[in-house]
């Protein structure tokens, strides 16, 4: 031992060479071959130890933490899922063949089986501006981990956005200097198609919505179909920043700006048409939470077929919008479709003869010959400022996103009043209390009286799969409870049930309306005017044939169309 220290040719050696030299596990004319070789292949010389064999990875970590007196770390008991994320370069980390195990304050625990490198420490120490301190771990479990990171990004990215697509930015005008530079600095390949493999899956799925979550130790796709969210995948969580960069630059937003919520819009092209896409940013605690809405503008001119009103209530509807002054309000919770109900009697009413003006927040599909405002409460646009402004426009029919305050109400029944037929929405839960809200905000009962033409609430159901619905059994106690009269159950129909087929989700394809339709019938109007309650409007509608919202649902059971669990989730109040 004492000879192979004196021995002068290993004076030249360095780092972790010398240490296993000192420690008598490798001779110093070994040593020196693995050094040149090590240079000659430009790998380290840890990597040319350990595949020659000399010694193991276990005791080669076990001889520097003695030697050093660097704490050791076994990787077999730590969860690499867990590791801290994107503190250091991906590709720093390849190079130096390092991992961050945890942070405290300003201390960087970095863990390598070479703590010996001080051009690693510097250059970390450089890109974070924290203080790394070494954690010995064994060089065979390391480079599995890096090596697992390194493919399983590319690799899932690659095989979940597999294929070609011919999905380009429909440009309206053309990026500024600053923004092509953007776009260039997130053209990363497997980002982007990824990003364009989940909006092709999301449209061909029918979904409304895409969710891209952060969390602490994974990432998340969700989709809305239905109405229902369903996880799609769980994507590197390595991405996400390039991603939430991705969508920014398609949709005009700030890529520097991740502290504010953001909102914009993208145009991408799908196949022969462009199809308009709704962006909202969140910051989150571990990154920015992305939301895509999908507008689809063939949902508003579906016909008022489609979307599922009974006969009685689609008479109703459309002799009240016909109508050439007053005022129709359509009220549900936020997702029940009260949008493409609006819409679908604006493409009704929009003919070469009539001046359409509507007012939203924000508009979401783009109505050829029909004359759209975006609210910017920034600039001072609010609702009621647009609606003062359509007075001075000579407009026949004007729809109002939302009444949201007693100056826009005040304003839409004044319009309703003078000549202009004005459609709008609240959020209550049946049409009987939408009477009541508007009472609450401040309206004049005898205003409300002369004005509210008509009233409908919704809510949407998922609609049963044609393919594979089932007949279902129920006791006729259940059926009684539920809402069906006695006379209803005379063995004429019999309920389904969802079961599932490759065609559909879990039983359902597409939604369908369930509708309460209450005209203002001079009844009506003496119970606003004498400052009746809503369950006696309610009653008052219920003797003159409306029916409410879980008696409409009943019948869509009846017919088949969905099912009676369904019907029971949607109008649960």
């Amino acid at each position: 031992m004492d000879t192979t220290l004196a021995d002068p040719p290993h004076s030249a050696l360095s780092g972790v060479a010398r240490v296993l030299v000192h420690a008598g596990k490798l001779q110093a004319k070994a040593a020196e071959d693995l050094v040149r070789q090590s240079k000659e292949k430009k790998s380290s010389f840890v990597s040319a130890v350990i595949a020659s064999g000399a010694i193991s990875s276990a005791d080669l970590a076990h001889t520097l933490a003695t030697a050093l007196a660097v704490p050791l770390m076994d990787l077999n008991a730590v969860d690499a899922q867990r590791l801290p994320q994107n503190i250091i370069d991906n590709k720093l980390a390849q190079q130096y063949q390092v991992l961050v195990l945890g942070r405290r304050g300003n201390r960087l625990f970095i863990g390598g089986a070479d703590p010996t490198e001080p051009e690693v420490v510097e250059r970390i120490k450089f890109a974070t501006q924290l203080s790394p301190e070494w954690v010995i771990v064994e060089y065979d479990k390391i480079t599995k981990i890096l090596q697992g990171s390194a493919t399983s990004a590319a690799e899932a990215l690659e095989s979940i956005a597999g294929g070609d697509f011919d999905f380009d930015i429909a440009e309206e005008e053309g990026p500024t200097q600053q923004e092509a530079q953007d776009m260039a600095d997130v053209e990363d390949a497997p980002v982007v198609r990824f990003l364009q493999k989940m909006l092709v899956d999301a449209i061909n799925l029918r979904a409304s919505d895409l969710h891209f979550e952060p969390y602490e130790y994974h990432y998340r796709v969700r989709f809305r179909v239905d109405g229902e969210l369903r996880e799609i995948t769980q994507p590197p969580i390595a991405i996400k920043d390039k991603l939430a960069s991705r969508i920014k630059v398609l949709s005009r937003l700030d890529i520097a700006e991740r502290r504010v919520p953001q909102d914009g819009r993208m145009k991408l092209k799908f196949g022969a048409k462009a199809i308009d896409f709704r962006i909202s940013t969140l910051p989150t605690l571990f990154g920015e939470k992305i939301v895509i809405r999908i507008l689809d503008p063939s949902s508003a001119k579906l016909g008022i077929e489609a979307l599922g009103y009974e006969k009685i209530e689609k008479e109703r509807l459309l002799a009240c919008i016909s109508r050439p002054y007053g005022m129709v309000l359509v009220t549900g919770p936020t997702g029940s479709g009260k949008t493409v109900s609006l819409y679908t009697c604006l493409n009704i009413l929009n003919q070469p003869g009539v001046n359409i003006s509507t007012v939203e927040d924000p508009a979401e599909i783009n109505l050829p010959g029909i004359n759209q405002v975006n609210v910017n409460d920034k600039a001072g646009l609010t609702f009621a400022a647009a609606l003062k402004s359509f007075l001075r426009q000579d407009p026949d029919i004007i729809m109002v996103g939302e009444i949201r305050d007693l100056e826009t109400a005040d304003i839409a029944i004044k319009a309703a009043q003078t000549g202009h037929m004005v459609m709008s929405t609240l959020h209550t839960n049946d049409a009987p209390t939408t009477l009541t809200r508007l009472l609450n905000m401040g309206v004049a009962p005898f205003n409300i009286a002369s004005s509210v033409l008509l009233i409908t609430a919704q809510r949407l159901a998922r609609r049963l799969c044609e393919n594979c619905k089932t007949l279902a059994e129920f006791p006729r106690e259940a059926l009684l409870r539920a809402g069906f009269a006695e006379t209803d159950l005379d063995g004429s129909w019999k309920p389904y049930r969802a079961v599932g087929c490759s065609s559909c989700n879990n039983g359902y394809r597409g939604r369908v309306g369930l509708y309460q339709v209450m005209p203002i019938t001079e009844a009506i109007q003496r119970i606003i005017l004498s400052e009746g309650t809503s369950m006696d409007i309610a009653v008052q509608a219920q003797s003159e044939g409306v029916r409410d919202l879980r008696q409409s649902g009943l019948v869509k059971v009846r017919a088949g169309v969905t099912t009676l669990e369904e019907v029971l989730a949607a109008t649960n109040e």
